[in-house]
């Protein structure tokens, strides 16, 4: 008859297994970068919305902006999803996502609810900044160049 903490060491171990499956690595590294996949995958489909967006934020020349913003989002989505390289695109979201928040999120303008909702995304986002940031750590670590 097994004691409890043999029932929960042995519970511990499949889900330590389960956690870390190559297959929930690869979902978590997905849905970190869902919004850049979207992102590009949008302004791809929707060019003058894209140029619309870079002049909304007074970004120019727009049109070229817009081309480097759609190809750093998906470009570097796809080098963390393949692992080649995962370290780079990895510190080009981060960095990416550190400008963009404070080009986008100026919560320190605004006022009432404005301010309040502009402050939650800029924190959000440097969530976002810092687990990039853990991803490229984690590859420097593990000595994957790109190979």
């Amino acid at each position: 008859m097994s004691t409890p903490q043999a029932l929960t060491t042995s519970g511990s171990k499949g889900w330590r297994a389960l956690a870390g499956a190559p297959a929930i690595r690869w979902l978590g590294l997905l849905l970190l970068c869902s919004a850049y996949l979207q992102g590009g995958i949008n302004k791809l489909t929707d060019f003058a919305s894209a140029v619309g967006e870079m002049q909304h934020f007074h970004l120019s020349p727009p049109a070229p902006m817009a081309v480097l913003v759609i190809a750093g989002e998906l470009g570097s989505s796809v080098l963390i999803l393949l692992g080649f390289y995962r370290w780079l695109g990895a510190l080009y979201l981060g960095l990416f996502t550190l400008m963009a928040t404070f080009v986008a999120n100026r919560f320190w303008e605004m006022a009432g609810m404005e301010r309040f909702m502009a402050a939650n995304s800029f924190f959000e986002h440097l969530g976002l900044v810092g687990a990039f940031l853990m991803v490229a750590w984690y590859d420097f670590k593990e000595g994957q160049d790109g190979r």
